[in-house]
């Protein structure tokens, strides 16, 4: 017993010692570096390029909030399935481009508020036959590699039935692979599926059946608490002053930021 009270209190003395924790710099360091950097993939309308131009509607929300911080945005292509990777080894700030909140992301990402409603849905081109999710069975999928769409199909009984679930790096692929007639369906957030069909909507479909319903938010590293808050209220600020909402219908015709 006294070895254990000996033992506690040389601890105590250790941690009395030691130097104390340095506070959050993450704020700081955007403003001292003066750039905010953003993880993005090719995920339109959220982020993608165009003619050689990083564009979408998360890429101009993120514009404007650099903006209002006083930095410059700079914006990095990733591959989705290495998005973690990418922000612990401080090779960008935030993760933006229809990131969707986990429960399993909340274990290594700090999430901004919820931004946007989103649903998981199935593309298909017309006149497949392809309406319900259980029409899916006997089917090639195609997702995105780690992608929301991934796990909704994962986590449905429908997952046993099919016949290959396809992963792509990018939706995009998913689309062209889709066209080309080497899948039959796609498994994706109803953002990026809408967006698809008014491209092209003499060939696309979406199915009236969906996966279930996500949030979109801005990942940060765990420790970021203090640039994750400013963020927050900086996009506060642009819902209430009508900023937000002109972004919105730009890109989809009306006002779909969560509030």
């Amino acid at each position: 017993m006294k070895k254990l009270i000996l033992f506690i209190a040389m601890m105590m003395l250790v941690a009395c010692t030691q130097a104390p924790v340095e506070g959050d710099l993450s704020l700081k360091t955007i403003e001292d570096n003066g750039k905010m950097i953003v993880g993005f993939t090719e995920y339109p309308p959220m982020g993608f390029k165009e003619n050689g131009e990083v564009t979408g509607f998360d890429i101009d929300i993120a514009k404007e909030v650099a903006q209002r911080l006083g930095v410059e945005a700079e914006f990095v292509y990733i591959d989705w399935d290495a998005k973690v990777l990418e922000l612990n080894g401080k090779n960008i700030d935030m993760i933006w481009n229809g990131l969707t909140i986990t429960p399993e992301r909340e274990e290594e990402i700090l999430f901004s508020k919820p931004y946007f409603d989103n649903r998981i849905v199935i593309i298909s081109l017309k006149d497949a036959g392809i309406d319900k999710i259980a029409d899916l069975s006997t089917k090639k999928v195609g997702v995105e590699l780690q992608s929301s769409g991934q796990a909704a199909v994962e986590g449905n009984d429908v997952f046993a039935s099919i016949d290959e679930l396809v992963k792509y790096t990018t939706i995009t692929e998913a689309i062209l692979d889709l066209k080309a007639g080497g899948i039959d369906a796609i498994v994706a957030d109803e953002i990026f599926a809408r967006y698809a069909v008014s491209k092209e909507a003499d060939q696309y479909q979406v199915a009236s059946e969906v996966f279930n319903s996500e949030n979109y938010g801005i990942g940060f590293r765990l420790e970021d608490v203090a640039l994750r808050d400013k963020v927050d209220a900086i996009i506060d600020e642009m819902a209430a002053d009508g900023t937000a909402t002109e972004i919105s219908m730009k890109w989809f015709g009306e006002d779909l930021l969560k509030r």
